[in-house]
Formats: structure tokens, C-alpha cells, sequence
């Protein structure tokens, strides 16, 4: 193919041109394009024009990106174990170390005592509430106990006379016996001799005449009535006497007979035995009433009263329920246990509870004063002292015991019925528990959960009595309460943890800040008190290292440091509110050495605050020693301070649970004028940081 020349080509293109109307010419397309070229600069002119005023304030940036930047620069980080640090960026806890987590808006803050809670946060936290009430209390008290022979109705079938068992007609244990039965033929020659004794004297003394000298006639009287009672003492009844007086001949063998009805319990000889008098052969029981013994604490057993109805169940009897009653309530506590043992009488009549068995007693224990009840089955009642399951219409003697009856009024039975007291009550569950610490959240408008304080009666098996905090009516939440409690804890509150601040009027009710001195020069105390503050300081320190490792104060410590304090707080150089703190000081260590552990770190606590005080202001003369003042905030009811020898922090609130839980506070130097602050970035290690354990 041969290339076309350049005339060629424009005289194509002309011919082109001219041979197609509709073709757009050059010019046509580049004023179009110049258009769209004007348009795109403008608009790119206007975007960097717009840009360059919001940087220079101008105008302002868009509102979504603006506040979005303005959150993100004013959230708070608080710590979820101490609430009380709060600070605008990302961080760790100064005092355990873990790491700051964003403060919850948590629907907005209403106030220093409540949070709102969201529908459908509601939903999510699964939060439900009940309803307070006011209504009379059962407290249903069960128990396990164990069946007994009843004692009064136990006999001992013992030997009168030395002598061999020549039969056992009661021969195996479990046999049922009258009363009257003869059990056992025993071969005696004592009592053989007995009887010819007996006879002959008798014989003797009926052979005498009118003619014998009356003194003579006396003795042998008094030898015939003395040998018969002999015979007596040896075991004979009255019919076996008989008996011999009519036959005129003396027996080797003497049968014994029961005393009871009842079943034999235990068989002790075997036939052919040789036996010595007062040795047990038998011992017989009777089982028409057994002895249900059950343990019950103090504070339950102060509200039982004799007579008072019980409904036992035994595993080896389902379904079938049998209704006692209170026949004794032990006197004293068991050391051992720390129990009162109760005593309830049972009917037996058809056998069926046996001795050794265990069974499940119910008690409803009214909740309200100790004083009149009402029992239907004893109103208006005469019972017997012995056994309350004898019970009467009218007066008159105990078919058992043969004691005199007694009205059940003695007893605090009334004879009409009497109006149950009444008491404020809750679920169980919507009560939050920390130590003495109770709290409720109570929904006083929709979504609206207030903390409070209560003060908690009995607790029940599903209800918690309230003596102050709530009243009838209102609303508490039963489920879901330990979010709303976290919900609290994030937004620096009061919480079941951290009840630091009052849960009304917004005033602190614990204290849980360090404690803070006023600016007082340090004093020297001059010889000899100044050398027995130095030694109460130091006895101090003993007991906080020694609770600081889990064990209660030694006695010397405690002894020395309550003797101390005394005889300072007689010192005549001391103000008057220091002769007080030392007084406080004596008074608490007194007995500081005979408390639990617990107890112990409760009662360390004002002993602390008072000597931090004085430390502050007075030393011995010769001290050189710096103290130091720590503080924890997990101390339950705030108020932890405590004083060192050494920068070592050793929390003795909490012991191996949290041993370095705390911060350094001041530093307390003998020479200083006041006591200085410590800063945070120039704590020791160990006095900011939590152990593992504890964290």
C-alpha cells in the first residue's frame, strides 16, 4: 500500500468537510471545553477559600465533626475498683494500677444519688422490681434433729441380790413386755436365807403367849417386821410375800417381774451368768413418746416457748407429718457449738418413729415482740408442766407425772386471738450486702434508681425484714440491682462499695479521703513522757505489722500500748484534746489482744486516726526517725489512715487480701515544721502499687 501525501490528506479532510453537514468544527469542541475547564476551577477555588476561614476562625467547621472531637477531647477515665479517680485522658489507676476505662454518661447524671437507666437498657440488664410491703412476718425455722428414747418412760431391770440367772424369759432385745411380766428367775442363796430368817422369826414370835415378858414380845416383834423388810430390799413384791407367808416355805429362786410396759432395748446377761447385786439385766423402754432433739442458734431459740407446736417429717415416713410440742429449752449455750439444744415431745402411738432416726423439724416463729401468742390448740388450756402434749380443759393432776396442771397463760398463750405485729419487708434479692453495709435501689420514677441505706432486721428464708430505709409501697429492684450498682461506681458515686458520700443531701457520710493537719510546728516532749510516747509509737507499730500479717495483736503490744496511753493521758504538759486521744487510745487497745481478727482491724481503725494526730505534732525529745502516713480507700466505711516506721507500705485493714493497697500521703519528720505532702510521681514502689492477690 502506498502512503497518501499530505495534499492528499487535507483535500480528504475538505471533501470530508464538505460532503457531511453535521461534523462540528475545531473551534466549536474547544469552547465547550474551556467552559467545563471554568466551572471545575471555581468550584475548586471555593473549597480551598472555604477550608483557609475555618482555619483561621472565620467560620465554623461542621457540627457533626466538631462535637464528635469535643467528646472525645472532654471524656473522663475513671478506675472500675477506685471510682474516686477521675481524670480527662486514658491512664492507669495511681493506686492499684490497672488501667482507666471511659466514665459512663449512663443516660446523664441526675443527681449525687440516683442513675437513669434507659428502656432499653433496662431491657438488656434484665432490671426488675418489687414491691415493698408491710405485713405481718413468719420466720419458718428448719432444722435437723434425731430421735430419743424419752427418759422418763426408760426403765433399768438391775439384780437386788448376788446370785446365777437361772432364766431369761425375756431372751432377745426388741421384745415387747407388760407391765408385770416376769423377765428373769434368779438363783440366790442369800435370799434363800433371807426367807428362813423371816419364817422362823414369824414362827417364833406367833408361839409366844400372854405370859412372856413384854419387852421380850418387842424384840421378836421388831426382828418378824425387820426381816420382812429385808426381804423387801432384796426384791420380793408384795405378792411373792404373801405367797411365803401362806406356804411357810423359803424359795432359792426369786422371779422378777417389769415395772413397765414396754419393748426391751437391751438384754445385758446371758442364762447361767453369775450377776452381783445392782448389776443391769435389762433396760425397757416405752416408746408410745419419743424425744425429738434438735440445735437451734441463740437468737432463734429466744423465741421458742414451752409448748410451742413443731411439725417433723422423717425420710423414712415421706408424706406423713407428725405435730410435737416444745417440752424443754436448754438454759444454757453449747460452748462447743454455740447452740441451744431444744426438746420436742412426739406421740408414738402406732410405733413408727424409732429411736436413732433423723428428722426434718419446721417452727414458724412469729417475727415481732416476745410476748402474748396465740395457739388455737392452747387457748384458754390447763397443761402439764412435764409433758406438753398432756393437755386439758379444766385443772387436774398429769396422768404421767402426776404433777399439778398449770394454765398456758404462764406460758404467754393468750386466750383470744392476738393482732400480729406488723414489718416492713423486701426480697431477698434486692438486698446489696458488704460487710454492716446494706443498700437498696429503689425506682422512685420510671428509670429513675436511687441508692439507700438500710437498716436489716431478721433475714428470712425469702424476705429481709427493713427497720429503716424504705417504706410500704415503693418500688425496689430485685434483679439487675449489681449493674445499677456498677452504674454508680462509674460515675463516681455512692455505691454498696464506695459509700463514701451520704445517700441524702449529698453530705459525706464516710469519710474517704486522707486525713489533713493543719500547718503545726513539731514539738519536742520533754523526758520521761517523751520516752514513753516514743515506746507507745513503737507498740503501735508491732500491732500493724502483726494485722498487716493476717494475725490478731499480741497481748504484750496491746497491754503495752493501752498502759502507755493512760499514763500519758494523765501528763500535765499535754492540751487537753491530747490527754483525750490518749484516753481513747487506752480504751481501745484495753482488749484489743481478745478480739478476731476482723474485730481487731475495726477497732485499729480510731486508735490510728488518734495517734496520726498526735504524731504530727509531738515526738520525744531524741527522735529522729521520720513516720509516715498512709491512706487506702478501699478500707470499708472510708477512713483508712494508719501510721509507719518505714515506707514500705504494709496495709493492715486488709492484710495478705490486699497487702499493698494504699498511697503514701504525708511524710512526718521529727525535725520538719509540718508535715509534708507526698508527691505522686515520687512515691515509693510499694506504697502505690496493689499486689496481685489483692487486684
Amino acid at each position: 500500500m502506498v502512503p497518501e501525501s499530505p495534499h492528499s490528506a487535507s483535500t480528504h479532510t475538505a471533501a470530508t468537510e464538505a460532503g457531511n453537514p453535521h461534523a462540528k468544527p475545531w473551534r466549536w469542541w474547544a469552547s465547550r471545553l474551556m467552559t467545563a475547564g471554568l466551572v471545575l476551577a471555581v468550584g475548586v477555588l471555593l473549597i480551598f477559600l472555604l477550608g483557609v476561614a475555618q482555619r483561621i476562625g472565620w467560620i465554623d467547621a461542621g457540627g457533626g465533626s466538631t462535637t464528635a472531637d469535643e467528646s472525645a477531647a472532654e471524656t473522663i477515665y475513671t478506675c472500675p475498683m477506685h471510682p474516686q479517680i477521675r481524670q480527662p485522658g486514658e491512664g492507669r489507676c495511681p493506686i492499684c494500677g490497672m488501667a482507666l476505662v471511659p466514665a459512663s454518661a449512663g443516660g446523664g447524671t441526675v443527681d449525687e444519688t440516683a442513675v437513669m437507666i434507659e428502656p432499653a437498657q433496662r431491657r438488656l440488664a434484665n432490671i426488675q422490681t418489687a414491691t415493698v410491703r408491710e405485713e405481718p412476718v413468719v420466720k419458718q425455722l428448719r432444722t435437723i434433729g434425731a430421735i430419743q428414747i424419752d427418759e422418763s418412760r426408760q426403765a433399768t431391770i438391775a439384780a437386788y441380790v448376788d446370785g446365777r440367772v437361772e432364766r431369761l424369759f425375756a431372751d432377745y432385745t426388741g421384745v415387747v413386755v407388760d407391765k408385770g411380766d416376769h423377765l428373769a428367775v434368779i438363783y440366790s442363796p442369800q435370799l434363800y436365807s433371807a426367807q428362813v430368817e423371816y419364817l422362823q422369826s414369824s414362827r417364833t414370835f406367833r408361839q409366844m403367849t400372854d405370859s412372856t415378858l413384854a419387852s421380850v414380845r418387842q424384840v421378836q416383834e421388831k426382828m418378824v417386821t425387820n426381816s420382812r423388810q429385808k426381804l423387801i430390799e432384796l426384791g420380793m413384791t408384795n405378792e411373792q410375800l404373801a405367797e411365803l407367808e401362806s406356804s411357810g416355805n423359803a424359795q432359792s429362786r426369786l422371779t422378777i417381774y417389769s415395772p413397765i410396759g414396754g419393748t426391751v432395748t437391751d438384754k445385758l446377761v446371758q442364762d447361767g451368768q453369775y450377776i452381783t447385786a445392782g448389776e443391769p439385766i435389762y433396760r425397757i423402754a416405752e416408746l408410745s413418746t419419743v424425744w425429738l432433739m434438735l440445735e437451734l442458734y441463740p437468737e432463734d431459740a429466744a423465741r421458742m416457748r414451752f409448748g410451742q407446736q413443731v411439725e417433723a417429717e422423717l425420710p423414712s415416713l415421706p408424706g406423713q407429718k407428725r405435730t410435737g410440742r416444745v417440752a424443754f429449752i436448754d438454759p444454757t449455750v453449747a460452748a462447743s457449738t454455740r447452740t441451744v439444744g431444744v426438746r420436742v415431745e412426739l406421740r408414738n402411738d402406732d410405733g413408727k418413729l424409732r429411736p436413732g432416726d433423723y428428722a426434718q423439724a419446721t417452727i414458724n416463729v412469729p417475727i415481732g415482740p416476745r410476748n402474748e401468742v396465740y395457739d388455737e390448740g392452747l387457748a384458754g388450756k390447763w397443761i402439764s408442766p412435764m409433758h406438753p402434749q398432756v393437755i386439758r380443759d379444766e385443772p387436774g393432776d398429769c396422768p404421767i407425772c402426776g404433777m399439778k396442771l398449770v394454765p398456758t397463760s404462764r406460758y404467754g398463750y393468750s386466750d383470744t386471738p392476738v393482732e400480729r405485729p406488723l414489718a416492713i419487708t423486701v426480697p431477698r434479692s434486692a438486698v446489696l450486702m458488704a460487710g454492716d453495709h446494706a443498700v437498696v435501689y429503689v425506682e422512685t420514677e420510671p428509670g429513675r434508681f436511687e441508692l439507700r441505706d438500710i437498716e436489716l432486721g431478721p433475714i428470712l428464708r425469702d424476705q429481709v425484714v427493713v427497720l429503716s430505709g424504705v417504706k410500704p409501697g415503693e418500688e425496689v429492684a430485685t434483679a439487675g440491682n449489681f449493674l445499677i450498682d456498677s452504674q454508680m461506681q462509674l460515675e463516681g458515686k455512692p455505691s454498696l462499695l464506695d459509700p463514701t458520700k451520704a445517700t441524702g443531701g449529698g453530705q459525706p457520710k464516710y469519710r474517704n479521703t486522707p486525713l489533713e493537719f493543719d500547718s503545726v510546728p513539731m514539738e519536742e516532749l520533754a523526758e520521761p513522757a517523751g520516752t514513753k510516747l516514743e515506746e507507745l509509737y513503737a507498740a503501735y507499730f508491732r500491732i500493724q505489722q502483726t494485722l498487716g500479717a493476717d494475725e490478731q495483736p499480741a497481748a504484750p503490744d496491746a497491754q503495752s500500748l493501752a498502759k502507755l496511753a493512760g499514763e500519758l493521758a494523765s501528763t500535765e504538759a499535754l492540751t487537753a484534746e491530747d490527754r483525750k486521744r490518749l484516753g481513747n487510745i487506752a480504751e481501745q487497745a484495753a482488749h484489743l489482744h481478745h478480739m478476731e481478727l476482723k474485730a481487731a482491724r475495726l477497732a485499729f481503725k480510731p486508735i490510728s486516726h488518734d495517734v496520726l494526730y498526735l504524731a504530727t505534732r509531738l515526738r520525744g525529745a531524741d527522735a529522729e526517725q521520720p513516720y509516715y502516713h498512709f491512706f487506702c480507700p478501699m478500707v470499708p466505711q472510708g477512713e483508712g489512715d494508719w501510721l509507719q516506721d518505714n515506707d514500705r507500705l504494709i496495709n493492715p485493714y486488709f492484710g495478705s487480701e490486699m497487702l499493698r493497697c494504699g498511697e503514701l500521703v504525708h511524710t512526718l519528720d521529727p525535725d520538719a515544721s509540718s508535715p509534708s505532702e507526698v508527691d505522686e510521681q515520687e512515691q515509693p514502689g510499694d506504697a502505690v502499687q496493689q499486689n496481685e492477690k489483692g487486684a
